[in-house]
């Protein structure tokens, strides 16, 4: 059985850079937002129970799910949140589950999973949990840079998210991802040498 590693992190902290990182030395990556995406497209699995839920006026003109009028609605109604999360972590699961078992030749394997820390059966996936963590302020700037989101917008979001201390509690291994990309490397390299230990010990 393949060692699988749950990656979380707040948003802007850089999971999916770090997680291409780590595929680029030959892990098997696998994304609970794919996921989240791939069920909530046009036709996606999660589309007649979000109608049924939420309404079309959730929707795109194309079908798939308006993720910004999603996302404002549940940063300002907790029972939507819930009622979302109870709609789509199921499916998530499963099909996290599902990858998980096509990768079991994988040297090792990779599981972006943001919620992980609150969300146990997540946790029951994974041996090992490494944390991406940097200042909030490094959050910030990287999450304007690549959305259309404003600055009250994100610290809204990072107050909802599970705290940093709380989330590094949890870890097993931290990358710091305040520095430059050299620094960034280094740290991956490091614990890919360490996985793969752990997987040929296995």
């Amino acid at each position: 059985m393949s060692l699988c590693v749950g990656l979380t992190g707040g948003i802007g902290c850089g999971k999916s850079t770090v997680a291409e990182l780590f595929a680029h030395h030959g892990a098997c990556i696998v994304d609970t937002d794919a996921i989240s995406h791939q069920l909530t497209q046009r036709g996606g699995d999660a589309m007649p129970a979000i109608r049924d839920t939420f309404g079309a006026e959730y929707f795109t003109c194309d079908g798939a799910l308006d993720r910004v009028k999603m996302r404002n609605l549940i940063f300002s109604d907790p029972i939507a949140k819930l009622h979302l999360e109870q709609l789509l972590h199921p499916m998530i699961l499963q099909g996290a589950r599902t990858l998980l078992q096509q990768y079991l030749c994988c040297p090792y394997i990779v599981l972006i999973v943001p919620l992980l820390p609150v969300t146990p059966d997540f946790r029951n996936l994974v041996q090992r949990v490494l944390a991406v963590d940097c200042a909030e302020q490094i959050q910030i700037e990287r999450v304007t840079k690549r959305s259309g989101m404003n600055i009250p917008e994100i610290r809204t979001i990072i107050s909802q998210q599970t705290p940093r201390a709380d989330i590094l509690k949890i870890a097993d291994d931290v990358i710091y991802n305040d520095g430059d990309m050299l620094n960034l490397r280094n740290q991956v390299e490091f614990l890919h040498n360490q996985y793969t230990h752990f997987q040929n010990g296995n």
